[in-house]
């Protein structure tokens, strides 16, 4: 089984994780930013996480044979917070980089004005670098908030199939599948999604446009959860095919239209060229 977890915050995660994920056939995974859990001052703190995300992340992941890329963004939370807003001009100067493969996470957190507008914007840079979008659904009234969501992508210009709509359940998935955009599912050990609720989910919707992450993160979760999602479908009688599809083909096939997946066998133990990166610098 090969996988790749197109949502995981490894930033949060020890070595430890990376070298059970190569262990269990994790060969790939897409970080989104996020907001931390400590609240940021100024975009210049941003700018040191983005540098992060494309330098120093990607190089720990190869230690274990694990390809990494990014998205990028100013996420719904930070959103309300009028000192981040300048993170918004930020963007621009990572958006182009090879592994930023699309803008993400951006959506809502409490569907406040702030978020609309920064949402829109970043949707916006996403049709401009011909990026797609991964977006993030509320904790809170999340029907409510898939709808938004949904209303301001279509607003937006952007291609349905070049956004994911993540953090979905049984409520909110049909919503999302009628639009056209892509189907995200994060698999937590209490919350969010389960192996078996996911297992039901394709039972019902089938494997096309559907993303399996675990979205772990620094709070209770799990990076083999997409492990087990693939087990508990073999074991539900879907096929080794079926099980590719969803964790490796799809989220393949999404990102992949960044124009910016590289894929290629990683060097474990190559040494890191930190400072050819620093600053968003070419």
């Amino acid at each position: 089984m090969r996988i790749f977890d197109p949502h995981i915050h490894m930033t949060s995660r020890t070595t430890d994780d990376y070298r059970a994920m190569a262990a269990n056939g994790v060969q790939a995974v897409v970080e989104p930013a996020f907001w931390l859990g400590q609240p940021r001052t100024n975009p210049g703190s941003f700018a040191d996480y983005f540098d992060s995300l494309i330098g120093w992340e990607p190089y720990r992941a190869a230690q274990f044979g694990i390809r990494h890329h990014a998205t990028l963004a100013l996420n719904p939370k930070e959103a309300n917070d009028p000192r981040c807003r300048g993170v918004l001009d930020l963007l621009p100067r990572y958006l182009d980089k090879d592994g930023v493969v699309a803008v993400g996470e951006i959506g809502y957190d409490s569907m406040t004005p702030a978020e609309d507008e920064a949402f829109a914007a970043q949707l916006a840079l996403a049709i401009s670098y011909e990026l797609p979008a991964l977006v993030h659904t509320p904790h809170r009234d999340k029907a409510a908030g898939t709808r938004r969501t949904l209303d301001v992508v279509a607003e937006s210009g952007i291609e349905p199939g070049r956004v994911a709509v993540d953090h979905l359940n049984e409520v909110t998935v049909g919503l999302v599948r009628d639009s056209g955009c892509w189907m995200g599912f994060s698999i937590y050990p209490e919350t969010k999604m389960s192996p078996p609720r996911m297992v039901e989910i394709i039972k019902a919707y089938g494997t096309e446009r559907i993303l399996v992450n675990s979205a772990a993160d620094w709070g209770h979760s799990d990076p083999l959860l997409t492990v087990e999602t693939g087990k508990a479908l073999l074991a539900a009688g879907f096929t080794a095919d079926d099980v590719d599809r969803v964790l490796w083909r799809n989220p393949v096939e999404f990102y992949g239209q960044s124009g910016r997946l590289d894929l290629s066998e990683t060097t474990p133990g190559a040494t890191f060229a930190g400072s050819s990166i620093a600053r968003g610098g070419s």
